[in-house]
């Protein structure tokens, strides 16, 4: 696993070195820009509109726009003492506190800590006192030239930190247009609701939700790839004919029931076989 931050933990008076590296991936498939006339990737080069020349990496500077494209110039060194004053390679913990009191809103980004040479007692040490405890280490950290706010949990024996939003970076729920306020709900409405989410209540599976559109991409790359000839048929999404809300709920729980009913009666007894497949039809 790619280490992509060393460091260490600052707990009270005990620092742990660690490496961090990152718990998730992104999936998602990239594709490149070709010319289509000759199937080349496109090159994206940094050029001055008003010097009208290429411009090489060290020839950038940071700035900050204010107004009518004035700009306040930026040092690198000035930066540079700015992250080594906000402690760039520690993680400093500032409190423990219970994970229920962080909405899920906070939680940005997900990376592994595991211990770096020599800190391993240590390491265990505080993995250990935050399993017992059923706490969690809020923590601030500098990554990428931003200092980022963390909470440090457990998961699966192994720390955890997880980066967290400031409360600045939280857009105001007031502020999202045409949200209804109390409305009046008939009670029936209301229990056939509870009831369809009853009928779908399950335990939190994750390796059964698929990104389904991914999957199809690949198989039309690999088709393409080995030179077959891909046919998409077009099919209609069916349309209930449902007049109202409480007659899409009706129609959500007798067509979940039915799904249900579908399912155990479908199920093989122990001790018996497959069923036999039936010839395909032309």
């Amino acid at each position: 696993m790619h280490t992509m931050w060393k460091g260490s933990i600052q707990f009270g008076l005990v620092s742990i070195p660690i490496k961090m590296h990152a718990a998730t991936e992104d999936k998602d498939i990239s594709f490149r820009n070709l010319h289509e006339k000759c199937k080349t990737p496109i090159k994206y080069e940094k050029v001055c509109p008003v010097c009208e020349e290429k411009v090489e990496k060290e020839d950038l500077v940071k700035g900050y726009e204010t107004t009518n494209g004035h700009y306040i110039v930026m040092k690198n060194d000035e930066l540079e003492e700015l992250r080594q004053e906000a402690g760039e390679k520690a993680v400093e913990i500032l409190d423990f506190i219970n994970i229920d009191d962080i909405d899920p809103i906070y939680f940005n980004r997900s990376y592994f800590l595991g211990p770096n040479e020599g800190g391993a007692k240590a390491y265990s040490l505080l993995r250990q006192a935050l399993q017992d405890s059923r706490k969690v280490g809020i923590a601030k950290i500098m990554i990428r030239s931003k200092e980022q706010l963390a909470a440090l949990r457990i998961y699966k024996n192994t720390i955890l930190l997880e980066t967290l939003h400031y409360s600045d970076e939280i857009r105001s729920a007031a502020d999202v247009p045409n949200v209804p306020g109390e409305e009046k709900l008939e009670e029936k409405e209301l229990h056939t609701a509870k009831m369809l989410i009853d009928q779908l209540s399950t335990e939190f599976e994750p390796e059964k939700y698929e990104d389904e559109y991914r999957k199809k991409l690949v198989q039309l790359i690999e088709a393409k790839e080995n030179g077959e000839e891909v046919v998409s048929a077009n099919q209609e999404t069916p349309k209930d004919n449902v007049a109202d809300l409480m007659e899409a709920l009706q129609a959500s729980v007798d067509k979940n029931k039915k799904k249900v009913a579908t399912k155990k009666k479908g199920t093989p007894k122990t001790g018996s076989g497959p069923k036999k497949k039936e010839k395909a039809t032309s």
